[in-house]
């Protein structure tokens, strides 16, 4: 499995359809070589800005999917 070291620069827009959340984004992916104690994990780092405005949109993205449900469902 490849691993990369992914740096999340900009969130520009999130959307969801159909029980699937996209997001449009500004990253800089990169290979990175394994170590024992990493083996097989990719990471993703940004600034609290960022991960800020992320969790923003995640959080709206996620009401929006609640606020769809049947009442039942819910």
């Amino acid at each position: 499995m490849k691993t990369y070291r992914i740096e999340l620069n900009k969130v520009k827009a999130m959307s969801n359809d159909k029980g699937l959340v996209q997001a449009k984004i500004d990253a800089l992916v990169l290979p990175q070589a394994t170590r024992d104690d990493d083996a097989e994990t990719t990471v993703l780092s940004m600034s609290e800005a960022t991960a800020r405005v992320l969790f923003m949109l995640l959080k709206a993205q996620l009401a929006d999917v609640d606020g769809r449900k049947a009442r039942s469902q819910r």
